[in-house]
């Protein structure tokens, strides 16, 4: 057996009673459980995923623009039932007086004003002390002027800024030719889904007037400057001062009419959107884009262009829409927390991909029940991926919601079908060997779709094939820091690492060329920047562990090198944890509160670089067995409000991440699903844990699924 290098420990370790390999069995054991008693009855998993105050107050604001804040939800639910969505946002404001991204973040000014708002409309007096508090902060940030893009859409809608102060975007840009640098082909799916009803939105420029009364006038330093456009993106000044100038034209040309070809614009955009509403059948859409912001601004559309809320659109768009709904409690005045969006693809594949590293296949009736509905869920329909794809390859991958069939995306593919592949009995005589068959044929279809998707520089997205264009970043309506969607060095690693599970090693050109990609995005102390989740160690956990998995040798310099960077930020307990601070100040490296997901991919890192006797790795699996809830915590309100099982873990923090610096993402299976794997995959290095089976090396992955 080769030898694993070992670098000296930076920390001094926990006098805590080290834990025997028996008692680690017994603690991977309860996650295990916990984990299966989460399963539904038809297999999947699928946990809140909760984001922060300005999915209520947002949700708020569009029932006062559509006139709708006295009336009954579609579903028949009471018009107090708002007032319960206002106890929660109420709820979330802090001792300063703000509302904020995720816990101990600095306050948003966005989130403020647009919380503010929603309690003065709907009754809170602005000479209450917590209004007072919110106002006094708000003008120390610098007044509500100073809103994003996305916040002044709203507060044009009611009246409280001229739409010239929101972002010009023509209908017409339906028409660009694709070789126009910006194209809606060209942008994130998730901007794509937002910026054509918008268009509509700002076109059709719907705004309801209010008494002055109900206005937050006394939240604007410069009342002359409420009323311009102001960017909030950091765009250099050149093209700063060029989009401002293409703004201005383009607002004068809305002030002349519209261009000649204005109506017919707004009906294909909305038939674009249409389409990627509510569906059924082959594309199948839980609403537009099956995400929060544009399943908002589509309801905006139905109302500026007429629609009765009769209309099967309007009524399947609020259904789908409320569906989002949290209540947090059993009664009826229980307060309501809004999701952005549903998570069962993304929770079922990694629970599936947990339970594989403790040694769960089709032979396991949990394994198989998940199999068998991920299956369910491949997407056969060619979306919007096809418009940057030469010779597409035939439509087959996976979206992160329930039914999202324009969007299917590459993590979330790469993530079932390594999933999938490890569903496989290791007994070719298996009774369930002909159903893992069929698994492992339709992880097979996803693999060929990923590699199709791969980006010229080597990397992958998550949505598109697709290239870096950094000017689009600097267009008025950017500011929410994700208007494309570019290659990233944690889905690169995850796309590797599921090809490791395919049988493709470094040999392959397409891995070389992902390999060079993770490797020139390497940050200089050794870790990477995290796109998708809270930050560096979750960039690094997926970086280095798929090139080692296709054959990178993890001697190699730089995965040492990602190691050392990993040890040197494991605090002296043995955990880890870091702040989505670090998207602001990255001296924050690896900083911040310990949580387990955080401390379960550290652990993962260490296991594949310096193997499972790593000392530090051993101080981190027995970190997460101490932290881990049983029986008595469990059953406490106090201790665990979540009311997760015994057998998962207590994490307030966000450990996700949706759009850098403007939105994170509380998933609530994060604390449980992770440290199962991380613990069983130390075990199962050892030969031991729940199912007693070891982890393949890539050799004896390559000849079983090659």
């Amino acid at each position: 057996m080769r030898e694993v290098p070992q670098p000296p420990s930076p920390r001094h370790a926990s006098e805590t009673r080290a834990l025997s390999h028996s008692e680690i069995e017994q603690h991977l054991e309860r996650a295990v459980g916990a984990l299966k008693s989460l399963q539904r009855r038809d297999g999947h998993w699928c946990a809140e995923l909760e984001g922060d105050s300005i999915l209520q107050s947002e949700y708020l604001l569009m029932k006062w623009i559509l006139g709708q804040e006295g009336q009954a939800l579609a579903d028949g639910r009471p018009p107090q039932t708002l007032q319960r969505i206002l106890a929660y946002l109420r709820s979330q404001q802090r001792e300063d007086g703000g509302w904020g991204q995720y816990p101990n973040s600095g306050a948003d000014l966005s989130a403020c004003v647009k919380a503010y708002f929603c309690l003065k409309l709907f009754g809170d007096s602005p000479d209450a002390p917590h209004m007072k508090k919110a106002r006094a902060l708000i003008r120390h940030l610098g007044g509500a002027e100073k809103c994003n893009s996305f916040t002044n859409f709203y507060l044009a809608a009611l009246g409280q800024i001229s739409w010239n102060a929101v972002p010009a975007i023509p209908p017409e840009i339906v028409y660009l030719p694709k070789w126009f640098y910006f194209h809606l082909d060209k942008v994130s799916a998730w901007s794509r889904t937002m910026i054509l009803p918008l268009a509509i939105v700002s076109t059709k420029r719907p705004t309801r007037e209010l008494p002055v009364e109900l206005g937050i006038g006394e939240l604007f330093l410069d009342h002359d400057a409420r009323h311009i456009l102001k960017p909030t993106n950091a765009a250099p000044p050149f093209w700063r001062s060029f989009f401002l100038k293409v703004d201005a034209l383009l607002k004068r040309v809305h002030d002349a009419g519209g261009t000649p070809v204005r109506q017919q614009a707004i009906r294909r955009a909305f038939e674009w959107i249409s389409a990627r509403a509510g569906q059924d059948g082959a594309a199948a859409t839980d609403g537009v884009g099956a995400i929060f912001p544009p399943m908002v601004y589509w309801q905006i559309v139905l109302h500026a262009l007429g629609y009765e809320r009769s209309h099967p659109l309007v009524a399947r768009a609020e259904r789908e829409l409320d569906a989002f709904f949290v209540p947090l409690g059993a009664g009826f005045d229980a307060p309501i927390r809004i999701q952005p969006c549903f998570s069962p693809v993304w929770d079922t594949g990694i629970a599936l991909y947990a339970l594989a590293d403790c040694g769960f296949d089709a032979e396991d009736d949990e394994a198989a029940r998940a199999a068998r509905w991920l299956v369910s869920k491949e997407c056969r329909f060619a979306g919007d991926w096809t418009a940057n794809v030469d010779g597409a390859p035939a439509a087959s991958g996976w979206f992160f919601e329930y039914a999202n069939a324009f969007y299917p995306d590459c993590d979330d593919t790469a993530m079932v079908a390594m999933a999938l592949a490890r569903t496989r009995p290791d007994a070719p005589a298996s009774p369930r060997a002909a159903e893992a068959a069929e698994f492992m044929a339709s992880a097979q279809r996803g693999v060929r779709w990923i590699l199709a998707m791969q980006n010229g520089d080597g990397g992958w997205a998550a949505f598109d094939r697709t290239r870096n264009r950094e000017i689009l970043e600097f267009v008025p309506f950017a500011d929410h820091n994700a208007m494309q969607d570019p290659s990233c060095p944690d889905i690169t690693g995850r796309v590797l690492e599921c090809l490791s599970w395919h049988g493709y090693g470094i040999e392959n050109a397409g891995v070389r060329d992902a390999v060079e990609f993770i490797r020139a995005h390497q940050e200089p102390e050794g870790c990477w920047f995290g796109r998708w989740g809270v930050n560096y160690i979750y960039g690094t956990w997926q970086a280095v562990i798929g090139p080692i998995r296709c054959g990178v040798p993890r001697e190699s310099e730089w995965i040492q090198r990602a190691g050392k960077w990993m040890k040197s930020v494991q605090k002296p307990d043995g955990s880890f944890g870091e702040s989505a601070d670090t998207y602001l100040d990255p001296s924050k490296k690896g900083q911040g509160p310990s949580t387990a997901s955080q401390t379960a991919w550290a652990a993962m890192v260490l296991q594949e670089i310096y193997g499972a006797d790593d000392p530090d790795l051993k101080r981190a699996i027995e970190w997460l067995c101490r932290t881990q809830l049983d029986e008595g915590a469990a059953n406490d309100p106090i201790a665990n409000p979540d009311g997760d099982p015994a057998g998962s873990w207590r994490e307030t923090e966000y450990t996700g991440t949706g759009f850098p610096k403007v939105f994170y993402l509380r998933y609530h299976l994060y604390r449980l699903y992770f440290p199962t794997m991380a613990i069983g995959r130390f075990l199962a290095a050892s030969g031991r844990g729940v199912r007693g089976k070891r982890l393949l090396d890539r050799g004896e992955r390559a000849a079983l699924f090659g």
